[in-house]
């Protein structure tokens, strides 16, 4: 049975969470009782870095809700993340696909959300 779920971005908290399976090793970004790979129940809850390469990005132009149209143009990437995860956030409205990045986070249309920015260098 998977361990109790660590606080991260989704309740409020300023950490990126990922589990990693102790039976095949596999990592997996959304909180699951169970191993998306083999199945397994031995999972462990473990803080990211919050650095990964951006693998795709969309610049949003037109929200679906009127408090998101207040922060019109804003960024949306997939970030493959350090530590073998890929997740969807925010970024920097200059990211484009290649740029090191490292996760902040920020309030968008009330709540705490990740948010990427480029790595100097």
């Amino acid at each position: 049975m998977s361990e109790m779920a660590m606080p991260d971005w989704t309740g409020g908290e300023p950490t990126i969470t990922y589990q990693r399976c102790g039976g095949c090793g596999a990592v997996q970004y959304f909180r699951r009782d169970f191993c998306a790979a083999c199945g397994g129940e031995e999972l462990t809850t473990i803080v990211a870095s919050g650095e990964g390469v951006v693998c795709a990005a969309t610049l949003v132009h037109r929200a679906a809700t009127a408090e998101a149209r207040a922060h019109v143009p804003f960024k949306i990437v997939l970030v493959d993340c350090a530590e073998g995860f890929r997740m969807m956030a925010h970024g920097a409205n200059d990211l484009v696909i290649g740029d090191r990045v490292r996760a902040g986070f920020t309030r968008f249309t009330g709540q705490l959300v990740p948010m990427f920015e480029k790595l100097p260098g």
